[in-house]
């Protein structure tokens, strides 16, 4: 059955889309407040209406309360709650759905005006109709984590042109263009920063609220927020493919991605209602032909309740509503999910397989030991290699132009490349080699042995003929990376494997560093993929993938879950992923289970609730043991209590 919103608030909503919509001055009330009030109205007439007539029901203290009048004042006390649900009953059935819980509660409450149980029937579709508030609440509450994210979206860019900057529309930016952002804005396209530096609170982008200082030259991402001084960019990319827009999108198609859970529950309840319709016309009917004693007004009486306690209302909106919490709680936390389906499929995550460069490591060069021949001060060593290696545009290259030596610095001429091997040049008139053993070697250089058991990139040096040292080449760690295997490990999975294509040395070293249970480098994409369909192979083996490479981007596929690095990561990965992490924080991995696994416990949770106390009081109904109350408790109390087991999901925290 296809839930629906009452629309209570609906006809509000339309009626009064068009008030308040300027400012004149004055101290109105904003139109958002406005509404919310005039949404609780009709609720609060019914309610007022009820406990009257209740009291002088009650205590009889009006005469003429009888008749005619009492039923007027009953009919009008229902109207403002039950009208909207029983126009959706009949708006649903002129669509083809029949069988709904609009039908359900219309049939109930009418039933028992009909009966003359007048206070029952307003009082029904009144707890009803306030339930359904209550459910709008929690919902909107739930969203509020996502919505948040659509008002990081940059609507305007100060873009250079014809000399000056002027505002345009984000999306008419084109790639190469020079935009300016003031302090408190927000970075409305992704790009290179021309000024010096600058600082952003990227929030928005990776769920962490610190500052993120960058120097002139990196990457900014769109949705960023300017803290400290105008800065100037060169846009990189157009507004469609920028971070925070691949974000939205995300996440607004997230809760197209519905769990087997709900898909079940949803098919459930289309079989369901009509089932218990015919057994509610059965429960009136059928006992004349089996209870000497037979009294039709009684076994209506008992039918219409039987309708309002199987009224699958807390099924079919906490259940969604769990999923939507946990969806909001993992983009609080920095982590999207594609789809609730991937909430689930997290849970049962056994084995969990990770690249390294980008995923443990952070992928980024530096220079971890310096050893030089005593014939050289380490200074000057230092200034012959760096001299030669500004020459390279290769990665170890930056990596060791990033040392700073003290005093001027040497100048390199007749640079030369020699194909897999290195550099050779002339240094303050020396002759100098940079590269690697194989380079040494073929200049009769002699090369100490101790060098052979270097697991780490090695840049080798010799100066007019001799070894003159080297320099040894790591990828760092990330911060959290001894953190997040031992998180992973909390959780419950049982084998944490590493995949590689760097050197399978290196790769050995840092699974060794970390933990992990086994690892394997040297690997091709094809390679990666191939290990990961043997692991998958494996009998009640699920697999998820953790990478942030191109060459990922097939094993993301294939794997049960593949999560990415969303900061770092290519564009395919992401892409390719069902998770992002948006900080590359591999700590987050054990946090994505954790939420998984709460979110699919609070769902579970309220389907035992539901169906648990329904069936009770649906076996007291049927027994003539249970009234209208106890229905209500059962239906509107059980969808309440539901929902409120639900919104606990927004205040988890996970470790």
């Amino acid at each position: 059955m296809k839930k629906k919103k009452l629309n209570l608030r609906d006809i509000d909503a339309q009626k009064h889309s068009g008030e308040h919509s300027h400012d004149d001055g004055h101290n109105h009330s904003s139109p958002e407040s406005v509404s919310k009030f005039k949404t609780y109205v009709p609720a609060i007439f019914s309610f007022v209406m009820l406990m009257i007539g209740i009291g002088v029901d009650y205590f009889d203290a009006l005469p003429f309360f009888k008749g005619w009048v009492r039923i007027v004042w009953y009919t009008v006390a229902y109207i403002p709650v039950g009208f909207p649900v029983i126009k959706e009953g009949w708006n649903s059935i002129k669509n083809g759905d029949f069988f709904t819980e609009f039908l359900l509660m219309s049939i109930a409450t009418l039933g028992a005006f009909a009966i003359g149980e007048y206070p029952e029937g307003v009082a029904v579709m009144l707890f009803y109709a306030v339930g359904e508030l209550f459910q709008a609440a929690a919902v909107n509450r739930a969203k509020g984590n996502i919505k948040a994210l659509l008002d990081v979206r940059p609507n305007e860019a100060l873009v250079h042109r014809n000399g000056n900057f002027i505002s345009v529309d984000p999306e008419t930016v084109e790639i190469g263009e020079k935009i300016q952002v003031r302090v408190g804005e927000k970075v409305p396209l992704d790009g290179i920063l021309l000024s010096d530096k600058g600082s952003f609170n990227t929030a928005a982008l990776t769920g962490e609220s610190k500052p993120d200082t960058v120097q002139k030259g990196a990457s900014v991402y769109a949705g960023s927020i300017n803290l400290d001084g105008v800065i100037e960019m060169e846009t990189t990319k157009e507004f469609k493919d920028s971070s925070i827009a691949r974000i939205l999108d995300m996440v607004q198609n997230a809760t197209a991605r519905k769990s087997k859970t709900e898909l079940f529950i949803r098919k459930f309840a289309r079989v369901y209602t009509p089932i218990v319709v015919f057994l509610a016309v059965g429960l009136t009917l059928l006992p004349y032909f089996f209870v000497d004693d037979y009294v039709f007004r009684d076994w209506l009486y008992r039918a219409l309740i039987f309708l309002v306690i199987s009224c699958p209302c807390a099924l079919v909106i906490s259940i969604p509503l769990g999923y939507f919490g946990g969806l909001g709680a993992a983009s609080r936390n920095g982590i999207l999910f594609k789809g609730a389906s991937f909430l689930d499929a997290m849970t049962k995550v056994n084995t969990v397989v990770m690249d390294k460069t980008g995923t443990v490591t952070k992928g980024v060069f530096k220079i971890k030991e310096v050893v030089n021949d005593s014939a050289f001060a380490k200074a000057d060593f230092m200034k012959y290699l760096m001299a030669m290696e500004e020459q390279s545009t290769h990665p170890i290259a930056k990596a060791i132009m990033e040392y700073k030596a003290e005093g001027a610095d040497y100048e390199a001429t007749e640079v030369s490349e020699i194909a897999g091997k290195g550099l050779k040049g002339s240094v303050n008139g020396k002759t100098v080699l940079v590269g690697n053993k194989a380079l040494m070697t073929s200049n009769s250089i002699d090369v100490p042995a101790e060098t052979d058991s270097i697991i780490e990139s090695i840049v080798m040096v010799g100066i007019d003929g001799k070894f003159a040292g080297y320099v040894t080449i790591a990828d760092e760690l990330k911060e959290d990376a001894h953190q997040a295997i031992k998180q992973i490990r909390e959780s419950g999975i049982s084998k944490i494997i590493m995949l590689s294509g760097d050197k399978d040395s290196i790769t050995q070293q840092v699974a060794k560093e970390l933990g992990i249970d086994w690892a394997k480098g040297g690997l091709l994409p094809e390679d990666k993929l191939n290990e990961v369909e043997k692991l998958k192979a494996q009998p009640d083996t699920k697999v998820a993938f953790i990478g942030d490479g191109i060459n990922d981007a097939p094993v993301l596929a294939a794997s049960d879950v593949g999560m990415a690095m969303g900061g770092l990561g290519s564009d395919v990965a992401i892409e390719t992923a069902d998770v992002i992490i948006q900080n590359d924080q591999p700590s987050k991995i054990a946090r994505s289970i954790k939420i998984g696994r709460s979110t699919r416990s609070i769902v579970w949770q309220n389907i035992v609730l539901a169906f648990g106390v329904k069936i009770i009081v649906l076996i007291l109904g049927a027994g003539g043991l249970a009234t209208m109350w106890e229905a209500v408790f059962a239906d509107v109390g059980v969808a309440l209590l539901a929902i409120l087991n639900a919104v606990r999901l927004q205040k988890m925290k996970w470790g």
